[in-house]
């Protein structure tokens, strides 16, 4: 490979089974302290990525990651929460790891070798060009990830790529890649730690500037949230209070006349 697999270099703390709790939570912290500043560079190209969503996804299109491991649950975990904070539905964003919905929770041997099955999961989903596919992975190697960003690329389908090795080969494959430095782990090689940190963050900004491009968000309350539990139907009700300055028991009234808190403030402004 003729790029610097970054993740595998040694970590800039050594003899760590020495050290007492305290100092390996400090320096623990102080590797955690550089994720934000390595997701920071990765603006422009995380903003190609949301505005290229949002015209596909005005056209019905929809987003959908691919990964293998910590990468793939990260994907996997993004996309199971947009229905119940957007009210989308599920087919909209999906998460497909290698190995299948086993591989979520335990790890499933060889799996992520796997070349083309990331293209025939994606076949499964009844995939087009007005979909988009994101690969996720650390190293940037994943044959997996690999071999479904190619096969979506010959069928005319936009991808993305998220790994923390700047020119790694899905960075080289994707259509728009995102690389995020954040230099050596703690545990030298565990990207599960600042790597996987760093994908979370990157894909909370992908998926929710998604949501309030797309106009699932008004103000900066999610007003089109599943009402699922007792929680969440106080919180929204606490939401029409706010936006029509009402009494709670006139807004939850609202909120259960129309079963969501936009259509309820709809419904509230239209009196």
């Amino acid at each position: 490979m003729d790029y610097k697999k970054i993740t595998e270099t040694p970590s800039n703390h050594d003899n760590l089974e020495l050290m007492d709790t305290t100092t390996i939570l400090q320096k623990m912290n102080e590797e955690d302290k550089k994720i934000a500043d390595a997701v920071e560079k990765t603006i422009p190209q995380v903003t190609k990525l949301v505005d290229a969503l949002t015209e596909r996804f005005n056209k019905g299109g929809r987003l959908f990651y691919i990964g293998a491991g910590t990468s793939g649950r990260l994907g996997i975990l993004d996309a199971s929460e947009i229905p119940p904070t957007f009210g989308m539905p599920h087919e909209r964003v999906v998460g497909l790891i290698a190995g299948g919905d086993t591989a979520i929770r335990k790890a499933v041997e060889n799996a992520e070798d796997a070349t083309k099955q990331a293209w025939l999961d994606l076949k499964a989903h009844d995939i087009n060009t007005n979909d988009v596919v994101v690969g996720i992975a650390a190293s940037g190697s994943t044959p997996y990830v690999i071999g479904g960003l190619e096969d979506a690329k010959k069928n005319g389908i936009l991808t993305a790529a998220i790994t923390n090795n700047p020119g790694a080969p899905i960075a080289r494959i994707a259509d728009i890649p995102i690389e995020i430095n954040v230099g050596p782990e703690f545990l030298t090689g565990s990207t599960r730690m600042k790597s996987g940190t760093s994908q979370k963050l990157v894909l909370n900004m992908i998926s929710t500037a998604l949501m309030i491009k797309i106009g699932r968000v008004k103000g900066n309350k999610m007003v089109n949230m599943q009402l699922s539990n007792d929680k969440l139907v106080d919180r929204g009700t606490r939401y029409i209070m706010e936006g029509l300055n009402i009494e709670y028991a006139a807004a939850e009234a609202l909120l259960k006349e129309h079963g969501s808190v936009k259509l309820a403030i709809d419904a509230g402004r239209d009196k």
